[in-house]
């Protein structure tokens, strides 16, 4: 999805939702992004200032006949439409006010009080070696003004599709540079007094102090305005003492809600399957697994938009909140200042939820509380740190010990990570032979008759840098590695098992019909998603 398609997804999210709040209002809804760039406006209805103060807009001067049309949005005073209607029905006069979107609102007001600033070029990322585009960048940056230079890097980051913005401090200068599909790639280079102004500007927006000695967090949220569309930018800030300053690192979290979508993770119908059969279920547990970074909390976040429906009670507990979805009970657990899962999730079960979704499983207090919550009528989703789920297992036996009830409870276990997903304008080539006797050895008891590709002929895919595509690669896509908790596999946590390790997990839920990460990222490349040097690296 590109970004167009992106943000029309965004703005559509939007009007179905104001839609929605125009019928509980009981206003007429108006979408007005056919008309909203080029209808003439009305201008001697209302003061600027009061259009901004009340988020209010004309949109037709009417007469003894025809009414006066006013727009407004759900931050509007009903005061201010009382106010308006008592005043024109005074003097005999009709009015009709009509709901729009908060982004509509922004383009209205974008035409009658267009804002006085200076376009500055927009960044670009540099391959390996290109000091030229870095130094343009940072010319860039210097000429951006003081009070904008913050905003600036922010929003150019998001458009870039940035997951992270790493500040770092070197002798002579500050280095910037951005995590793009998973890839670090150097930005820029600023100056000292350049550097002061954002970690000021930082500092007082996530509550962090540049006078610390000692590692700190922080959060932030940015509004986001492009292209007639709107969306909010979670950020969390990490920031350590170094030798020459104060590092620190931004994770941007993109919320858009019709974005958190399992039909948007690029997962073949077989895992959706799994993954459904297990969430329609009322009691059980499902773990996330695998490294910082590889989308857990985006895979978690959108099983939840899948269940959050009006008939069930949804209660995170998270150590940050990353993504706000309406409906759902977010509680931010601070395990910084003493603060558990465990407790958390003790508290929250006299609530009475159908299902609960645990930030992650640290100790074994939280694993035994998340169990023991799931066969007791509750549907339990939480991440765990491994590098596989037959790992995960070996890992959780550890924490609790051989344990009967685990093995009642635990439904699926889906280790994840995200690799680059190839550009449309990408290049087929015929492998070495090493490359083939490796495809072949990992695929060797795989059943390929549902894939349309030939292990005796085998075609691989590259990246194939073009204008549009700098890196030959466009966005990063989810492999999976599914373990269906099977009576087989039940046996190892039952105890039944004495020597309990991982390979022989492994053994036996490929024997089930489970395929390892390595064997899925394989089959991605086979079938052109990505590249066997991308599996290779993130696999």
């Amino acid at each position: 999805m590109d970004e167009g398609e992106v943000q029309a997804k965004r703005r559509q999210n939007e009007e179905e939702a104001t839609a929605r709040r125009a019928r509980i209002l009981g206003l007429i809804y108006l979408d007005t992004r056919e008309f909203e760039k080029d209808i003439p406006l009305t201008m001697n209805l209302l003061e600027k200032q009061q259009m901004h103060s009340d988020f209010i807009i004309p949109l037709q001067e009417g007469d003894e006949i025809k009414p006066y049309q006013f727009m407004v949005t759900s931050q509007t005073p009903s005061s201010t439409i009382e106010k308006i209607e008592d005043e024109y029905s005074s003097k005999g006069l009709r009015t009709e006010f009509f709901l729009i979107s908060n982004s509509a609102y922004q383009v209205f007001m974008l035409r009658y009080d267009p804002p006085m600033q200076v376009h500055y070029d927009d960044i670009e990322i540099a391959s390996e070696g290109d000091s030229e585009t870095i130094h343009q960048v940072s010319k860039t940056l210097d000429s951006v003004s003081t009070d904008r230079v913050f905003d600036y890097l922010l929003d150019q980051a998001d458009k870039l599709g940035s997951s992270d913005i790493h500040i770092e401090n070197m002798r002579d200068v500050i280095r910037i540079r951005m995590r793009v599909d998973g890839i670090l790639h150097p930005v820029a280079e600023i100056s000292k007094d350049k550097y002061r102004i954002f970690m000021g500007e930082l500092s007082s927006r996530a509550n962090v102090s540049t006078a610390s000695n000692k590692p700190q967090s922080g959060h932030m949220q940015m509004d986001i305005h492009r292209d007639g569309a709107s969306h909010v930018l979670n950020i969390r800030v990490e920031m350590v003492p170094t030798m020459y300053g104060h590092d620190a690192v931004l994770r941007l979290f993109n919320f858009d809600e019709s974005l958190l979508n399992l039909d948007l993770l690029g997962i073949t119908e077989e895992e959706r399957h799994e993954i459904e059969e297990v969430v329609s279920h009322p009691r059980g547990l499902l773990l996330m697994v695998g490294p910082t970074g590889s989308g857990k909390s985006t895979t978690l976040y959108s099983i939840l938009n899948a269940l959050n429906t009006t008939e069930r009670k949804i209660i995170t507990l998270e150590d940050p909140i990353e993504y706000g979805i309406p409906g759902i009970s977010q509680i931010p657990i601070y395990t910084n200042d003493g603060g558990s899962f465990a407790d958390g999730l003790r508290s929250v079960l006299r609530l009475d939820p159908d299902v609960v979704m645990v930030g992650e499983i640290r100790d074994g207090d939280t694993a035994r509380t998340a169990i023991q919550a799931s066969i007791t009528g509750h549907l339990v989703l939480s991440s765990f740190h491994a590098n596989s789920t037959s790992a995960a297992f070996s890992r959780m036996i550890d924490l609790i010990g051989v344990n009967p009830i685990f093995s009642s409870s635990v439904r699926l276990l889906i280790a994840q990570r995200l690799v680059r997903r190839l550009d449309d304008n990408k290049e087929a080539y015929k492998p070495d032979e090493s490359t083939k006797r490796y495809i072949k050895d990992v695929l060797k008891d795989v059943d390929l008759s549902d894939y349309d590709f030939d292990l005796n002929d085998i075609t691989l895919w590259r990246e194939k840098p073009s204008d549009n595509s700098p890196f030959g690669f466009n966005g990063r896509t989810a492999i999976m590695e599914q373990l269906v908790v099977t009576e087989p596999i039940q046996k190892f946590i039952r105890g039944d098992v004495r020597d309990i390790n991982t390979n022989d997990i492994e053994k036996t839920a490929r024997a089930e019909g489970m395929l390892t990460l390595e064997q899925k990222g394989v089959i991605a490349a086979l079938r052109g998603v990505t590249t066997i040097d991308e599996v290779g690296r993130v696999i």
